[in-house]
């Protein structure tokens, strides 16, 4: 057991002076514990969300943890335009999407949108136990470009008219770090004018802490954009629709992300 813990020991030293001198190497040990972070703080509450499966509220016990480790991990964060946020009818949630640290981002919005749920890919399903809580939290998990997929949304259409549920979904459908965001996919737009429903716009500043090896420490700012009405569109007006939703998003997103630019630049060199 001395030996163990003398190997032990060495092998946190040798960690802590990687993490000091080494970009590289904080990357790795970043992402590890904020894996290791994320699936202990996801999991560790199930047997309470047993009681109440595929309830929402399900997620705001991680989301709370989650939120002490962003910081820990030197993420801080600004959430503009509450005033937006209607509680009181359901809506599409519409959110950029950067790179699995959005994660720390639903665990900022969770406790502010009410009955919010997120449409995420199947395959997230089968990544037990991570993948457990999430479908105990009421995650939608779909087949992108089946039928299936379309029925499951359909589905939500019906619960964010009916339960005034809020559907929140990644438009670009896949990860990206660029200046520009990626072209929106159209089914989001087409739940949202099944049900009748808003579109909710959320904005989140680019990662300039994060790249592919580096993982510093910076600020991001959430914006919560005003609804953009759904009611009374028609089919054909739908490539209009997703137009107006991206230029109102892009515009955010490079205004917020040209502010926390300078915020990043200043914690990279500390």
């Amino acid at each position: 057991m001395a030996a163990f813990n003398v190997v032990l020991g060495c092998i946190m030293v040798l960690l802590l002076i990687l993490f000091g001198i080494s970009s590289a190497a904080r990357y790795y040990i970043k992402f590890t514990l904020f894996i290791v972070l994320c699936l202990t703080f996801a999991t560790a509450p199930v047997p309470l969300m047993l009681l109440k499966p595929f309830d929402p509220r399900n997620a705001l016990i991680p989301a709370a943890l989650l939120r002490l480790s962003a910081r820990m991990l030197g993420i801080r964060w600004e959430v503009r335009g509450l005033e937006n946020v209607d509680n009181s009818r359901g809506a599409v949630i519409l959110l950029n999407h950067q790179s699995a640290l959005d994660l720390y981002v639903l665990a900022v919005i969770w406790p502010l949108m009410a009955r919010c749920t997120v449409v995420a890919k199947r395959s997230l399903q089968y990544l037990v136990p991570f993948g457990t809580a999430t479908w105990l939290w009421g995650t939608v998990f779909i087949d992108r470009g089946a039928q299936s997929a379309r029925n499951a949304l359909n589905k939500q259409a019906e619960a964010i008219k009916v339960h005034k549920r809020k559907l929140l979904l990644f438009p670009e459908g896949t990860r990206h770090s660029g200046d520009k965001l990626l072209p929106f996919r159209k089914g989001a737009f087409h739940v949202a004018m099944s049900a009748g429903a808003p579109i909710q716009p959320v904005v989140v500043s680019k990662y300039h802490f994060l790249d592919d090896h580096r993982f510093g420490s910076g600020n991001i700012i959430i914006t919560i954009l005003p609804m953009i009405e759904t009611e009374g569109i028609q089919k054909e007006e739908i490539d209009s629709l997703v137009e107006k939703t991206q230029l109102r998003m892009q515009e955010e997103f490079s205004k917020t992300s040209s502010e926390t630019l300078p915020r990043s630049l200043r914690s990279k060199t500390k």
